[in-house]
């Protein structure tokens, strides 16, 4: 299998509501240089996968309104490689989207469809799986995901079960359930059994093995996006676009097809990795101080403080005293001081916030 026949989707759509404030409507958190390397995490992933495809076989899945960020941060990206969603309409649209532009470009095709928002620490490593996977792929007609061997109980990812005894390649095993975020007890009996794996929401198949998937277990569906077959990659997509997504089912691609087919495969893999889905994966993947404090910039002083994250604005002086385990994240509009273990609620926050105070602060 040659590069050219390699492609990658990634999807950059989100808004990042467990990021708030940092993360906003106007900029999720995809577009923010969250760990202060100089590149948002869009462009970091974009970078990492131009290592395993030629760059012009990347395409990025996003919102209409954040195409032009797209644009700013991918120089040199081509219009027909940004695929423009009038309406989110969750993975499993957006995946039957690219599916089929790419199969209309390229019947033969292997893709890889990956998050905008991830941290790869081992990139080596990450690199050498999706090159297994994607040679897997190109051989069997199955549906391959990565999953990452977990460190701790967390209740914030979602879980895979693999059949250990049931390997089809060195390192690629047979898929038994999916389950979506555990409670803190089931957690903790998931890494006890050895046989669950965080599920890391990164997908490697062939275009034939998913548009089979896709037909079979979202029909409705896939038919709206067949209908326009003519119209891909010509400038009758938009067009065509804007009227399936209008009638579109909003699902998910785990609970639509991977929940429910059964020639799903999983690469349990340990690559440093980290969804950065919430403030407490940040302070992780953060330098800290000898206090275990993650602190964005000089100008914040602690005292008697352990285990927080604090962010700011630079030019502010930021003190902290008597606190332990918080989140204090101070933007230029919103200041929000909560409990780490309790970020998980910020979901519920948002929704509060909008019915009382309207769009302006989301």
């Amino acid at each position: 299998m040659t590069k050219d026949s390699r492609y990658v989707a990634i999807m950059a759509g989100g808004i990042g509501s467990r990021f708030w404030p940092h993360s906003r409507v106007k900029k999720p958190k995809q577009f923010l240089d969250i760990l202060g390397t100089g590149k948002s995490l869009l462009s970091a992933t974009f970078d990492r996968f131009a290592k395993i495809v030629p760059p012009e076989n990347i395409y990025i899945v996003t919102s209409r309104v954040y195409e032009d960020l797209v644009r700013e941060q991918i120089p040199g990206i081509k219009d027909e490689q940004i695929l423009g969603e009038p309406l989110r309409r969750n993975t499993a649209p957006c995946i039957a989207y690219v599916t089929n532009k790419i199969y209309k470009r390229d019947p033969k095709a292997n893709i890889v469809v990956a998050p905008s928002d991830h941290i790869i620490l081992n990139e080596s490593n990450f690199i050498e799986v999706i090159n297994k996977g994607l040679e897997f792929v190109q051989y069997e007609p199955v549906l391959c995901t990565l999953g990452i061997k977990p460190s701790r109980p967390d209740t914030g990812y979602g879980y895979i079960q693999y059949i250990k005894d049931h390997e089809r390649n060195e390192g690629i095993f047979k898929v038994k359930t999916f389950t979506e975020k555990p409670n803190l007890g089931l957690a903790k009996q998931f890494l006890s059994s050895g046989d669950f794996i965080w599920n890391s929401g990164i997908f490697i198949w062939s275009v034939d093995a998913i548009n089979t998937a896709l037909h079979e277990h979202l029909p409705v569906v896939m038919e709206r996006f067949d209908e326009g077959m003519e119209f891909y990659n010509t400038p009758k997509e938009r067009a065509f676009i804007d009227k399936v997504y209008t009638h579109c089912e909003n699902i998910s691609i785990d609970y639509g097809v991977m929940e429910k087919a059964e020639n799903v495969f999983v690469i349990p893999a340990d690559f440093g990795w980290s969804d950065l889905g919430t403030w407490t994966s940040l302070w992780e993947n953060h330098e800290r101080d000898e206090n275990d404090n993650a602190l964005g910039h000089d100008n914040i002083m602690t005292y008697d403080s352990s285990d927080n994250i604090v962010l700011s604005n630079p030019d502010k002086l930021v003190v902290v005293q008597g606190l332990e385990g918080y989140c204090v994240i101070d933007t230029d509009e919103i200041l929000m001081i909560c409990r780490k273990q309790d970020e998980q609620s910020l979901r519920e926050i948002n929704g509060d916030v909008r019915s009382s105070k309207g769009e302006k602060y989301l």
